[in-house]
């Protein structure tokens, strides 16, 4: 049954990913000299402040969506009553410097602010980052990156962070790229994993360093005990708790496998090309942590900051396929793929552990 929520989830694919059909910022970046604003990239701006102003509307404009909505708005309150909450204290002053100018109770310009940035962040980390803006924007919005922000709103902020620290890595900008993990950590601290994850992701690794990451997974299997009295050492409220289930996701584990044997067959292409390297070990590493690590809590989150990375990784090896032939065959598989993921995200979407169905705006209540 086609309900109104569900109806626009799709609408707004379609509109986005079609918009994205006339933006070429591959074209555009390859001509980095340039003093003056040429037609393309004009049209190029246009076109993605147009699929930000899209997302950000349906962000915005959302009430009592998500699981965690309404327990945002107690915190929000209880912030305001200058009582403790369990958040990060950079969500927790930006929360009270709204407040300063909301009345009490005035949740709707918070989740708006956030949402704002959360999507710019997403939107900026496509345009910068892709060889292949359609391509890119459609793997992101099937996936559901997009639509989970609509739930979880701390996290989602922070991997909208990590997506736009991933070019600092490849310019080898350490700097700037710890300096937007550690902002990003102030508001979910989760995201500080991806300073090890994504810097071992950036190194030419070679068969000693393949050998040390079987040893890893092998003392995973043997070892979960003292992992996690390290996890819970730093997270103590983790353990026992409702993330602690040790379970994994089975849909998981068949797409990062998936993608880690198509890029096997390209790997001369990846071993020449950094940029590729980088996205073929953060899919691997999201592989290894969904089979070995179902013992740590909030997995899948964590494997989350690593496969966000195949938005970018799977359209540039798509590029780098001569044979237009073989070029369009994997990218139409590829999509086909990603369709059916985005169906089954949408199956799942009245679960109670995601609720981003069905869709409430405030604009017609």
């Amino acid at each position: 049954m086609i309900t109104y929520g569900l109806f626009l989830y799709i609408a707004l694919t379609a509109a986005v990913v079609f918009i994205s059909l006339g933006v070429d910022t591959a074209a555009v970046r390859s001509c980095p000299d340039r003093t003056f604003l040429t037609k393309a990239e004009l049209r190029n701006k246009i076109l993605a402040a147009g699929i930000f102003i899209m997302l950000s509307a349906v962000s915005v404009c959302r009430i009592a969506v998500g699981n965690d909505y309404w327990v945002y708005r107690d915190n929000f309150n209880l912030i305001a009553q200058d009582r403790y909450v369990s958040y990060e204290p950079g969500f927790r002053y930006i929360v009270k410097l709204l407040q300063y100018f909301l009345e009490y109770d005035n949740y709707l310009p918070i989740f708006a602010f956030f949402s704002l940035i959360t999507v710019f962040l997403m939107v900026k980390a496509v345009y910068d980052q892709s060889e292949w803006f359609f391509y890119s924007v459609f793997l992101f919005m099937t996936a559901g990156y997009y639509f989970g922000s609509l739930n979880n709103v701390r996290y989602y902020l922070a991997l909208s962070a990590a997506m736009f620290s991933m070019k600092y890595v490849l310019e080898k900008d350490y700097v700037k790229f710890i300096a937007v993990i550690g902002c990003a950590a102030l508001f979910h601290k989760s995201v500080l994993i991806v300073i090890p994850l994504y810097l071992l992701a950036s190194i030419n690794w070679n068969w000693i360093g393949h050998l040390v990451i079987s040893i890893f997974c092998a003392s995973l299997i043997f070892l979960p005990g003292l992992y996690r009295k390290i996890i819970f050492f730093f997270y103590p409220f983790y353990e026992g708790s409702m993330f602690d289930t040790g379970q994994t996701s089975i849909t998981n584990i068949a797409r990062a496998a998936a993608i880690f044997i198509f890029a096997l067959l390209y790997r001369k292409k990846i071993a020449d090309d950094r940029k590729l390297k980088f996205g073929f070990y953060c899919n691997l590493f999201a592989l290894l942590l969904y089979v070995f690590c179902s013992f740590m809590p909030e997995i899948s989150r964590i494997g989350f900051y690593l496969n966000v990375s195949n938005i970018f990784f799977i359209p540039a090896l798509l590029k780098k396929i001569e044979n237009k032939k073989a070029r369009t065959v994997w990218a139409v598989l590829i999509g086909l793929a990603f369709t059916l993921l985005f169906v089954l995200f949408l199956r799942s979407a009245y679960n109670t552990d995601i609720r981003i169905l069905p869709y409430y705006n405030w604009i017609f209540q």
